[in-house]
């Protein structure tokens, strides 16, 4: 229903000339490199990094693995606070580089900075569709590469990495389709830069009303952003479907030898993973403690104030109050119906199953601003305008593919036999799937139900725009915190978030080791 409502309002509301003016024609553009050049980095670097980590004698690679994919673990518009808090006008670096050579080092707001910022919350991604092609590349074809007189590289260049590259198409088109409509990040370092995205465009047109009948502009712009998301997709499709078979790797893969260069990488490889992600974490813990932006690191500009401030805001409670229930609700509603729909896709026969995976794997292709542009527009129809309850009913569309994909990978491992002993036994086939299916399934829903739980929790793009009295959120809370100029309470919000994500990643990974 939003997304027919958004397609609905563009062709009847016929505010098409509004895509060529040079205000939105310009934001569509920058849209356009920002999330295409992103996404080329994020394959280059993932690509680089899967090699890398995963098929070379790197030495510490098991724990740089890990500082390497955090960034993954980072709100993206925490992330983009964290790194102003290095190359922001009173960043840390700046700062230094001010004093030993009279001007700042580089100033991220604009562009450059969005296209940084986006590219290193997206390589962890790109590292993990690619290395997982990789390692599923037999090792018996580099042999016979060898064999035939090739270098270990030289067999890696011209046999494997042909084959990954379905993957990294895939990579591509779903990082690209994901930065299209990213909206912190252009938010917080492209708009005071002047540079403008759709994204940027949507929620000043729905907060400010600068244009007539903003809900036909924003469905129109919505309506182009879903046309290349599907176009996305179906590129993707085709990249997937002309991919080999291959059933798994019939001789082991030869760890590439880097000799003498082993060390050398190793360095620069632990130097480029910690300034990635210690440094920014450091930076927003430093701004989290400082009395005012841009002071030196020294012992009296160090305060609890900033933390205290943000701590016991009226905005804070509020917003945690409402991260923590709306989280909750989604984790629960999502656990429930992706649970029952991942046991009907994997343990049942059905025409149906197709068109049910499509319906409930769609919003996962969808950007979220669309998601919350239709929900906007059906919400009154509903009763749900101005509540909470919008809010959630966005989350459990968006995010529950993550149960949905997180329960069929493991379900589709497990035999059938247990389900026909049940049935042998005498059992219908309702309680078959209710006593066998969903119990086997519980592990995996509970994981499902943590993701969602996280990613509820540090969600920004529905929310800012299904934003009622009353329902803030703790990403809304940060990110008005940032636009009112109060980047110290700010980053001490980001960082308590950060934290509590971590500790809650943690508790998953744990949680799934055990079952």
């Amino acid at each position: 229903m939003p997304l027919t409502a958004v397609v609905a309002l563009a062709i009847s509301g016929n505010r098409w000339d509004t895509l060529w003016t040079a205000e939105i024609f310009n934001a569509g553009v920058n849209s356009l490199v920002s999330a295409g050049l992103s996404a080329v980095f994020a394959v280059v670097i993932g690509t680089v990094l899967a090699l890398l980590l995963d098929r070379t004698n790197l030495p510490g690679r098991g724990i740089l693995r890990i500082f390497l994919l955090s960034p993954l673990l980072v709100p993206p518009f925490v992330g983009a606070i964290a790194w102003l808090g290095l190359f922001g006008p009173g960043g840390q670096i700046n700062h230094f580089w001010s004093q030993v050579f009279g001007s700042p080092l580089w100033n991220m707001y604009g562009g450059a900075g969005v296209v940084f910022l986006l590219t290193v919350h997206s390589y962890p991604l790109a590292y993990l569709i690619v290395g997982a092609a990789l390692r599923r590349v037999p090792g018996d074809l580099e042999q016979a590469a060898q064999i035939s007189g090739a270098n270990p590289w030289r067999a890696v260049t011209k046999i494997t990495m042909p084959l990954v590259r379905p993957a990294q198409i895939s990579a591509f088109t779903l990082i690209a389709v994901q930065n299209l409509a990213d909206f912190g990040i252009p938010a917080i370092i492209g708009t005071p830069g002047g540079y403008q995205t759709l994204a940027t465009m949507i929620y000043r047109y729905i907060q400010s009303g600068t244009v007539s009948e903003p809900l036909q502009v924003v469905s129109t712009i919505g309506a182009l952003l879903l046309l290349l998301a599907i176009i996305g997709v179906l590129l993707e499709y085709r990249a997937s479907g002309r991919s080999m078979g291959l059933d798994g790797p019939a001789a082991p893969q030869q760890t590439l030898n880097l000799s003498t260069w082993k060390h050398v990488v190793g360095f620069m490889s632990w130097i480029v993973g910690l300034a990635i992600t210690v440094l920014p974490l450091l930076a927003l813990a430093v701004q989290s403690f400082l009395s005012a932006p841009g002071q030196p690191l020294r012992w009296e500009n160090l305060t609890l104030n900033s933390m205290t401030r943000a701590l016991t805001a009226n905005t804070t409670i509020v917003g945690a109050y409402n991260s923590i229930f709306l989280a909750a609700s989604a984790a629960l509603i999502c656990g429930v119906i992706g649970g029952l729909v991942s046991v009907l896709l994997t343990r049942t026969l059905s025409r149906t199953n197709v068109p049910l995976r499509i319906v409930v794997m769609l919003p996962q292709a969808v950007p979220g601003l669309i998601l919350a542009v239709g929900w906007l527009l059906i919400g009154p129809s509903l009763g749900l305008f101005n509540t909470i309850w919008l809010i959630l009913c966005a989350y459990v569309m968006g995010f529950i593919a993550l149960v949905v994909q997180t329960v069929n990978a493991p379900l589709r491992s497990i035999p059938v036999a247990l389900e026909e002993a049940a049935r042998i036994s005498g059992a219908g086939g309702l309680r078959t799937l209710i006593t066998i299916s969903w119990r086997m399934a519980m592990p995996a829903i509970f994981t499902g139900m943590m993701l969602v739980l996280l990613t509820s929790v540090r969600e920004l793009t529905i929310s800012v725009l299904l934003l009622a009295p009353g329902s803030q959120t703790l990403g809304v809370a940060i990110f008005n915190l940032q636009q009112a100029g109060d980047y110290n309470a700010a980053s001490a919000l980001s960082l308590i978030v950060v934290v509590l994500g971590l500790f809650g990643l943690s508790l998953t990974i744990k949680t799934k080791t055990r079952s």
